[in-house]
């Protein structure tokens, strides 16, 4: 045992917990932190609103299924996570935001920033303390980093009052703080749920975000392929079978679901994604076997339901299938229904014309860059079109917002993919909309030396509020923006690479420039308004 400063103590925690980056704005509240921080070797991303910082450290949570950390000073600072906060409690991710607070000897006497952060963020988190002492430092920063990533995993907070920051603590040596395995199955589910897979004629499978937090993907692959199922990916499940894969359906979701007899839903809930569960999507009469941490959001009586953790089920699955009964043209008609959605996916990846159509911009993106390069999408119709038609090889190589769809994410989430993989290729794929709530952090990537590409598809419009604005009322109020806004030039400006892009044609040789220029760049492609993205998705 041995003293150390409060910020010393707290940085050795986060190093035993994989040593993740701190995302941060420098505030006074957490000097202290940042002391400890490059004591413990810690490294310091600066950014330029304390949003972004959230985002980015979601980013790294999702992108090494380890903790990530976001530190930011008091009231406004903590009060600028509340998104990034909200977005990793839907998407699981094990999010640790460090607040500073008011110095305790004066709460109460209208301290600078003085704000009580517990009942703002409690909704939001598994756990919100304040640190009170020194001598509790290693035990509550342990904690949190625990809860964060004991499943469900999902976000934790963490305050700490300036006056206990200058306070001097006791540190034992601890033991690498990762994450938490889940419970085995229950057998009797296994048993059942193994009883439905090897009576279905038309068996299918969902994979969604729990497949990575468990790191599953393999046992996902094993399970489909004994099961000959089609396979509907969605969230952080996508790349788990490449789309070249016999079994991947992802583009005949339609078919695959709502002609399936056994419907296998893994680590995915039945939000707006997938229909809720209900048809036509989901049919009246097949049954639902659930494989997933608990029972969030699985609003339909299941046949079997395998809680706990997530590999361990799918292996169990895997493991104890026997002989199966199948309808010998089931996975022949998926596979050709999945073929003429790529044809019809193509068709429109063609689209001829200036302004450009978006899905063309993505398909001519998808071209221009690297197998493995991380793509990450921000906005709304264009990151739909993205998602349509970008499909990845393997996991890890997509990120957006999720279900909770907060606009300016990207932007944290490509500084975190960068950080993380600096000689991968980072393709930011953002709405004109999007740009501009987080657009100023392309100061930060020049300042760390981080050459992201931003692709904007600008069409000088709020897309995905103004046709289904004009379908349903007959009029758009409040949905257009400034058609031809060069966002090129202020990229320039800041010191970065710029180009602005009219033609399909141009797309291609922009995107390469903007890669070889070693530079953060933007691409900022004008698209046309009038390109409805064909969406079937209920949204609410």
């Amino acid at each position: 045992m041995a003293d150390a400063a409060t910020g010393s103590i707290i940085a050795q925690v986060l190093a035993r917990a994989g040593a993740p980056p701190l995302f941060t704005l420098n505030g006074g509240h957490i000097w202290a932190l940042y002391a400890g921080a490059l004591e413990q070797g810690l490294r310091l991303i600066d950014v330029r609103h304390e949003q972004t910082a959230g985002f980015a450290a979601e980013g790294w949570a999702r992108l090494t299924r380890g903790v990530g950390v976001a530190a930011v000073t008091a009231g406004p600072g903590v009060t600028n996570t509340i998104s990034p906060l909200a977005q990793a409690r839907q998407n699981d991710s094990p999010l640790l935001v460090i607040g500073g607070r008011a110095p305790m000897a004066r709460w109460g006497m209208g301290s600078l920033q003085e704000l009580d952060q517990l009942p703002i963020v409690s909704s939001l988190t598994k756990s919100a303390r304040t640190l009170e002492s020194a001598e509790r430092a290693q035990e509550l920063a342990e904690e949190a980093v625990r809860m964060a990533l004991t499943p469900r995993t999902g976000p934790t907070f963490l305050d700490v009052p300036l006056d206990v920051f200058l306070s001097v603590g006791d540190v034992e040596t601890g033991a690498d703080l990762g994450p938490a395995p889940g419970a085995a199955p229950d057998p009797s589910e296994v048993e059942r749920a193994l009883a439905l897979l090897s009576g279905a004629a038309r068996p299918a499978l969902v994979a969604g975000n729990g497949v990575w937090w468990s790191g599953a993907e393999q046992e996902l692959r094993r399970l489909a392929e004994a099961l000959d199922a089609p396979v509907v990916l969605n969230g952080m499940a996508r790349g788990m079978l490449p789309p070249h894969h016999r079994l991947f359906a992802s583009r005949a979701r339609s078919r695959a679901l709502g002609g399936a007899d056994v419907i296998l839903v893994a680590g995915a809930e039945l939000d707006f994604r997938l229909g809720f569960g209900q048809p036509p999507l989901f049919p009246e009469d097949a049954q639902v076997i659930y494989v997933d941490t608990d029972d969030r959001h699985k609003h339909r009586r299941p046949g079997a339901a395998l809680y706990g953790d997530v590999r361990l089920a799918l292996r169990a699955l895997a493991d104890g299938l026997g002989t199966t009964r199948r309808d010998p043209e089931w996975s022949a008609g998926i596979a050709a229904a999945a073929a003429q959605a790529a044809e019809r996916d193509a068709a429109l990846a063609a689209s001829a014309g200036s302004p450009v159509h978006p899905a063309r911009l993505v398909a001519e993106v998808g071209r221009a860059v690297a197998d493995d390069a991380i793509l990450v999408g921000d906005g709304g119709d264009f990151v739909s079109f993205a998602g349509r038609l970008l499909h990845r090889s393997r996991p890890g190589l997509w990120l957006d917002p999720g279900p909770y769809g907060c606009l300016g994410a990207g932007p944290g989430y490509a500084l975190a993919a960068k950080v993380l993989h600096p000689d991968r290729q980072v393709i930011l794929l953002s709405g004109d909309g999007a740009f501009g709530f987080a657009g100023m952090e392309f100061d930060t990537f020049l300042r760390h030396r981080l050459p992201v590409v931003c692709v904007i598809g600008n069409d000088g419009i709020w897309a995905l509020e103004k046709h289904p604005m004009e379908d349903m009322m007959g009029t758009s109020i409040v949905t257009d923006l400034r058609p031809g806004t060069r966002y090129d030039e202020v990229v320039r400006a800041l010191g970065g690479h710029g180009e602005l892009v009219r033609t399909a044609e141009e797309i291609g040789p922009a995107v390469r420039r903007a890669l070889d220029s070693g530079l953060p760049a933007c691409v900022n492609v004008l698209c046309d308004p009038d390109a409805r993205y064909p969406r079937s998705a209920q949204l609410a």
